[in-house]
């Protein structure tokens, strides 16, 4: 099966939630199965409950609400941010950059 190399990044206090390690280099399957038959090409909804079930170490609260990134997380693409680049629905790329980064502070 083949693979895509992508590079993960968080920020804003993000990192907090995956062993305090603010960028990591991951590979997903290229395919994924949908609907128990179907393969699709791996997005960026893919990406996130794939992130939350293989590197989010605690408070899954904090990353994820009603199957995507909580409000208050802004996602870029290769430093475009994703609501232009179709948010979820984006099918990943060969070393591609995902950043979250959190735009709400605790204080």
């Amino acid at each position: 099966m083949a693979a895509l190399n992508l590079k993960i990044e968080f920020g804003g206090g993000l990192e907090l939630l995956f062993a305090n390690q603010r960028s990591h280099r991951i590979t997903i399957p290229r395919l994924v199965v949908q609907d128990g038959a179907t393969q699709r090409s791996a997005d960026i909804n893919f990406l996130i409950h794939w992130l939350k079930d293989n590197l989010l170490k605690e408070r899954p609260e904090l990353f994820i609400e009603n199957g995507t990134v909580r409000p208050g997380i802004l996602v870029l693409i290769n430093d475009t941010d994703w609501e232009l680049e179709g948010e979820g629905d984006y099918e990943l790329k060969e070393n591609d950059e995902i950043v979250f980064i959190s735009t709400l502070h605790g204080g």
